[in-house]
């Protein structure tokens, strides 16, 4: 079966996917793929399920809602959203 390449960016768009369960099959396939070539993405993957992790911490601190509002604009802008 030959697997179809998937790029860095598509990589990151649906990485929150891949975590929780969320991505089809095909993709989930083609990411697993793609983090056992790509150091960078697996580093994000890493990164993410941290962040994952410690805002699901019962200990984890509110975040307050200009930092919110900030990270989720400049996280928009890079990934085009």
């Amino acid at each position: 079966m030959t697997i179809i390449e998937i790029s860095c960016v598509e990589v990151w768009q649906e990485v929150s996917n891949y975590l929780d369960g969320g991505a089809a099959p095909d993709l989930r396939l083609r990411m697993e793929e793609h983090f056992k070539n790509c150091e960078h993405c697996t580093a994000i993957l890493d990164g993410t399920r941290n962040i994952i992790h410690l805002v699901g911490d019962e200990r984890a601190f509110e975040v307050p809602q200009w930092l919110s509002e900030s990270l989720k604009t400049w996280l928009e802008g890079k990934l085009g959203g």
